[in-house]
């Protein structure tokens, strides 16, 4: 039987390795990269150590597969094992450094965030979107320890959150609203706005204003400021907020200290983003 001719002109020297926004055929597709991957992301901060059948019910694979990733993590140093239950080791806080030291976008906002840290004698931080939460990718402090969320690396709920509110205002309404359908919206403090309606019209006031205040929803005595950084095509990539303690500065002196810096950086960096 004679065999079919290769549908795809096979790559020259020029085009081998294809388009950098290439993200391939099925076939090119690693599904035990991906369970891997799965395995890692099914250890959280509620949930730091985990039994096989915990990380295959998390993970969504079968009792056996997620053996073997765990397995093979442990060998490799990136997971640990005590009776039952396994853990990830620091090791895995290698693949956040990689991110860090060879992203360009920290390394392009952190001398900003520390000049505003310094002239506010308050804390910034810059975070992007990731799933419902958001992932603080660079941060500074004036000394003051505001709170351990804005340490680059951590991870808190976008809906809560001034950096995750100015975010979700850059979505399209299709998306945004099936974000908003998926969150449980539980209380974190007194004041978090538990309401999906409200949600929609505060983030409605968002895109209006080009800022979020979020006052003590995420923390007792945390309040936040947030606005969007654009690139020159005018699409949101990151977003960077200024926090203050509640007992130290209000709502009112929060906008009218730190905004005005806050829209200046934000103009700054457009032409580099």
């Amino acid at each position: 039987m004679q065999r079919a001719m290769p549908s795809e002109t096979p790559p020259t020297p020029e085009n081998a390795d294809g388009p950098s926004s290439d993200t391939g055929s099925p076939r090119d597709f690693v599904a035990a990269l991906a369970s891997g991957l799965l395995v890692i992301e099914a250890f959280d901060q509620d949930r730091p150590r985990l039994s096989i059948s915990e990380v295959a019910q998390r993970a969504g694979l079968t009792r056996a597969a997620a053996r073997r990733h765990l397995i093979t993590l442990t060998r490799l140093g990136y997971a640990h094992q005590t009776g039952r239950q396994f853990a990830l080791s620091a090791k895995v806080l290698r693949f956040g450094q990689s991110y860090m030291h060879s992203a360009r976008l920290p390394r392009l906002l952190q001398p900003q965030l520390t000049r505003m840290a310094l002239a506010m004698q308050e804390a910034s931080s810059a975070g992007v979107l990731d799933g419902h939460d958001v992932i603080s990718v660079a941060a500074a402090t004036a000394g003051r320890v505001v709170s351990a969320t804005l340490q680059p690396g951590t991870r808190v709920p976008a809906w809560c959150t001034a950096n995750g509110r100015v975010l979700l205002a850059a979505l399209p309404n299709e998306d945004l609203d099936a974000f908003i359908a998926r969150q449980a919206m539980l209380p974190l403090t007194p004041q978090t706005l538990t309401q999906r309606d409200r949600l929609r019209l505060e983030i409605e006031r968002v895109r209006v204003r080009g800022y979020a205040l979020v006052d003590q929803e995420l923390e007792p005595g945390l309040r936040t400021l947030a606005v969007p950084l654009r690139n020159f095509r005018g699409e949101v990539v990151a977003a960077i907020n200024v926090s203050a303690h509640a007992g130290r500065m209000s709502t009112a002196e929060l906008l009218d200290r730190c905004l005005p810096m806050l829209l200046e950086v934000q103009a700054h960096l457009r032409q580099f983003l």
